[in-house]
């Protein structure tokens, strides 16, 4: 099962990531869970200082940006 956490405060931007996340896992037919972190302390844990940030399966993936669903797929592959 991929672990994916969406880290933000719960913008418009880490909406439209956690949707995408749950496209992109959806489309590749993949278990997943997907964890919102929206304390300070918790983001800044992982080295983010921009969000929304990606983080899958304990890596972080992409900071400060949306990325399409085609590529978070790549990055779940």
């Amino acid at each position: 099962m991929k672990s994916i956490k969406i880290l933000g405060t719960g913008c418009d931007k880490c909406e439209t990531l956690a949707a995408r996340a749950r496209e992109a896992a959806e489309n590749l037919g993949q278990d997943f869970e997907i964890e919102k972190v929206s304390k300070v302390a918790e983001i800044m844990a992982y080295g983010v200082m921009l969000t929304p940030a990606l983080v899958v399966d304990g890596e972080v993936k992409a900071v400060g940006k949306v990325p399409s669903v085609a590529e978070i797929m790549g990055m779940l592959t």
